[in-house]
């Protein structure tokens, strides 16, 4: 049984869950207030719930800190990202009890950054954090928050469309140092990761058999890899793998040391060839299309490219203006073919137009119509002709 006591002129209730007392304050000089808040935990604890109270005394910092744990145990490559959406975020709640994080403050930061001059993407990045911070609160035991609030998500329409044509590889690949030439014809091909191509090391290398593997942890979905080189891939490799350092694990290197960063001189090449503007990640983008192209089936593809969920690849696996032509031309085409249609155009005495006529041919003879007619004496002739 609880009971209820002052102190002061505020009310204060006591009660017990599994031996341990809990003292709480009302805030409240008001006895009702005190009573009806003592009722309340103990139907919790009779419930088998954990009182309010535990709730009330765990603040942002506490969750943020767990989120990061989450991280550092499970190896996560992406530690440092998290460690930034958690400074970003404390600006908004730091020193904040989670009972008092709800929808309305959080829309608070999402204005501010967004204020900022942020991008939709770069805010979502930061509320998927949160909504992970409150999601690990309620796995623990006891649990630190009793209800999650609603996140609202922004609209995301900045995805990035880029990709290489054929001519536009060839023309950076020339443009880029010799020791980058091989990093962008792997990525060229495969579609991986920058971090994955520049890792690579001979070890994972087979060249008789003209294969490449990745083994699980060195990819980001953790899944291992193996890829079969194309003859152009084996070429280049076999190029690397002639000049190839003794003593170096890497397959591609600088003098020896290995290649972290080389965006300035990719910046660089892009300006040089007037393709400023694309990013080393379009090649990505890029092969998961070619290979679409190509008739690769799309679990293959997946495979290939190391994409572990369709709604993923089908983003990389975009639509160009190239592709949108080739449609319109093999519509043409189709629209030509059928039996006895073709396009005619008339010259009109005011002005040129086109007119889409059905010109029928009937066994050897074709069905004419005089020119001196009007253009709409003859689309009527031609719609009630028994031979149309």
């Amino acid at each position: 049984m609880g009971c209820i006591y002052k102190r002061g002129d505020i009310f204060w209730i006591k009660y017990y869950r599994n031996g341990k007392p809990y003292l709480e304050s009302t805030k409240s000089k008001k006895e009702k207030v005190a009573k009806d808040r003592l009722k309340e935990r103990e139907g919790e604890i009779a419930k088998g719930e954990v009182p309010g109270v535990h709730f009330d005394k765990i603040r942002f910092e506490e969750i943020a800190e767990d989120y990061l744990n989450d991280y550092r145990i499970n190896q996560r490559k992406s530690l440092k990202k998290a460690e930034q959406y958690v400074k970003y975020l404390k600006k908004s709640f730091e020193g904040f009890r989670v009972v008092n994080i709800n929808t309305a403050r959080i829309k608070d930061h999402i204005n501010r950054r967004i204020e900022e001059g942020l991008a939709n993407a770069t805010v979502n990045r930061e509320l998927s954090a949160l909504k992970r911070m409150f999601s690990l609160a309620t796995e623990c035991t006891p649990k630190k928050v009793r209800d999650i609030p609603h996140i609202p998500m922004l609209k995301e329409s900045n995805v990035r469309k880029g990709f290489f044509e054929y001519d536009q590889f060839m023309t950076i690949r020339e443009a880029l140092p010799e020791y980058l030439r091989p990093i962008v014809t792997l990525a060229y091909h495969t579609g991986w990761r920058k971090g994955e191509v520049l890792n690579l090391t001979w070890d994972k290398v087979d060249v008789r058999e003209r294969t490449i593997r990745l083994d699980p942890g060195e990819t980001k979905n953790e899944e291992a890899r193996n890829t079969y080189m194309n003859d152009e891939l084996f070429k280049e490799m076999q190029r690397v793998f002639i000049k190839r350092r003794l003593g170096c694990p890497y397959v591609f290197h600088h003098a020896g040391q290995p290649i972290r960063k080389f965006e300035k001189a990719w910046n660089a090449a892009c300006k040089k060839t007037g393709l400023k503007g694309k990013l080393f990640h379009d090649f990505r983008r890029t092969a998961a299309r070619n290979m679409i192209r190509s008739g690769i089936p799309e679990r293959v593809a997946m495979t290939i490219t190391g994409h572990k969920t369709r709604s993923v690849f089908d983003r990389y696996n975009i639509v160009s203006d190239q592709d949108l032509k080739e449609a319109a031309k093999k519509q043409q085409i189709f629209i030509e073919s059928q039996n006895g249609y073709k396009m005619v155009t008339i010259e009109d005495s005011e002005k040129s137009k086109v007119l889409n006529l059905q010109d029928k041919v009937v066994g050897e003879r074709r069905f004419e119509l005089p020119t001196s007619w009007s253009r709409t004496k003859r689309a009527t002739r031609l719609r009630y002709s028994p031979d149309y």
